[in-house]
């Protein structure tokens, strides 16, 4: 259960790296306050719903849930891209949250693979 816990500390790690980032973003003049509240919605859901796969009540509904992280990680992505493309803030300072982004989808992609395989 290593992985899975270290898949927990990471987003909620990442949902931190977050909030700190829309705070910084609603001070900005002429930041799309829309793009910036979609990310702080998507990139904080991740790790809730993650806490919801840990108490699911059966496989299917692990699955289920982990999907939803999933759709986050990936709506995450999508905000960060958006912002980085609209050079509200210095490549250093968005990038590498894109590239965590990517990383989680990654991780979180694998784990809803593996669960979802039929065990023999």
């Amino acid at each position: 259960m290593k992985g899975v816990q270290d898949i927990h500390e990471r987003v909620f790690e990442f949902a931190c790296r977050i909030v700190r980032l829309h705070r910084e973003l609603i001070h900005i003049r002429g930041t799309n306050r829309v793009a910036a509240n979609q990310l702080l919605r998507s990139g904080t859901g991740i790790g809730s719903n993650l806490e919801e796969a840990k108490a699911a009540q059966s496989k299917p509904d692990f699955i289920a849930k982990t999907r939803i992280s999933l759709k986050e990680a990936r709506e995450s992505n999508y905000w960060l891209r958006l912002i980085e493309a609209t050079e509200k803030l210095t490549p250093d300072r968005i990038h590498p949250l894109v590239q965590e982004s990517h990383e989680i989808v990654a991780i979180l992609t694998s784990i809803v693979k593996s669960a979802s395989t039929p065990s023999s």
